[in-house]
């Protein structure tokens, strides 16, 4: 089967546009060309520069933070596509944002993932690739193909060569930061030891969430004692969860050291804040929401994306599976 387009483009919104290089220089294509921007009232502000009819087109564009200013932008970048002919729309979402309201937890509760997948489908997308949604159920919502991409395998092919890991592959613990978040850390324990051949043990911090954005540490399930903990979480937001599992790792479990890593660094309100006078050694984050300098600390290394995302567009270009990544 041929590919709808002949040619490969690749554009970019102002949500993404360091990551969007990278990927394109992966593919050994340039990015094309669009101006992109706001009128004076702050209006979405779009015109495609480079002819695209007929291409199989790619726009990277995560919806963090401003996240209504990326989701709009990236919704106006689709509809232009489309009314320009393009012969497929591939949204490529490295954040999803939108993703954390998946269902009614109170009554009268929006789900607002549904909504914005639906305005993904309106607006004129054929296809969507993403990393780590927070619940991959969210594939379903979409009346479109998803290809769901994993940050785990990313930061294990980095981790595994860092004295981290392979110093310690005899003393060393995998650890959820809460009981939700069990299987991904499972998931990298597994990985990890068939990698290394290693035996690191899986450990749980069990809290309770008194409100919104604010965790409660109980107890930790599993031994931690003089070890070296290795947290995994699909996203970290304002920190509170992690700084305080560090925490309770070292004050309660009495382990060793404290790492963690995740594929999402929102990082939004106090995080870097809390991140800095936490517990926490070293911090690992995938880069699928672009950062300035002012926006990192030393002790957080950003590992690129970069590399599967370029992967995954030319499979999807191709026509290969995509599945071979996973």
């Amino acid at each position: 089967m041929d590919s709808p387009g002949e040619r490969l483009m690749l554009f970019t919104g102002r949500g993404s546009p360091k990551l969007a290089q990278q990927i394109a220089k992966k593919l050994n294509t340039e990015l094309s060309k669009a101006a992109v921007g706001a009128f004076s009232d702050g209006e979405c502000s779009v015109n495609i520069t480079d002819s695209v009819r007929g291409a199989d087109v790619f726009v990277v564009q995560s919806t963090s933070k401003p996240v209504n200013n990326n989701l709009m932008e990236l919704l106006v970048m689709i509809d232009a596509l489309k009314r320009a002919s393009a012969a497929r729309i591939t949204a490529v979402i490295p954040y999803f944002g939108y993703a954390r309201q998946d269902r009614k937890a109170r009554p009268r509760d929006p789900i607002t993932a549904k909504l914005v997948a639906n305005m993904l489908v309106s607006a004129g997308a054929d296809r969507v690739l993403t990393m780590d949604l927070h619940a991959p159920q969210l594939q379903g919502f979409f009346d479109i193909p998803v290809d769901h991409l994993f940050g785990i395998p990313v930061l294990i092919d980095y981790l595994k060569k860092s004295p981290i890991i392979t110093d310690n592959k005899d003393n060393l613990v995998i650890v959820s930061p809460d009981v939700g978040s069990a299987n991904r850390a499972r998931t990298m324990a597994g990985q990890l030891n068939e990698s290394l051949n290693i035996h690191a043990a899986l450990a749980i911090v069990d809290k309770r969430r008194p409100k919104a954005n604010q965790a409660e540490v109980m107890n930790i399930v599993g031994d931690v004692k003089g070890k070296i903990c290795l947290i995994v979480d699909d996203m970290i937001d304002t920190a509170g969860t992690i700084t305080q599992g560090a925490k309770a790792l070292k004050e309660i479990g009495g382990a060793k050291e404290v790492f963690a890593c995740c594929t999402h660094g929102v990082l939004s309100g106090p995080a870097l804040e809390r991140l800095d006078k936490s517990a926490i050694d070293k911090l690992f984050i995938l880069d699928t929401i672009d950062k300035e300098d002012k926006d990192t600390i030393p002790k957080i290394t950003h590992i690129s994306v970069a590399p599967i995302f370029a992967k995954a567009i030319h499979c999807i270009f191709t026509n290969q599976r995509v599945s071979k990544l996973y």
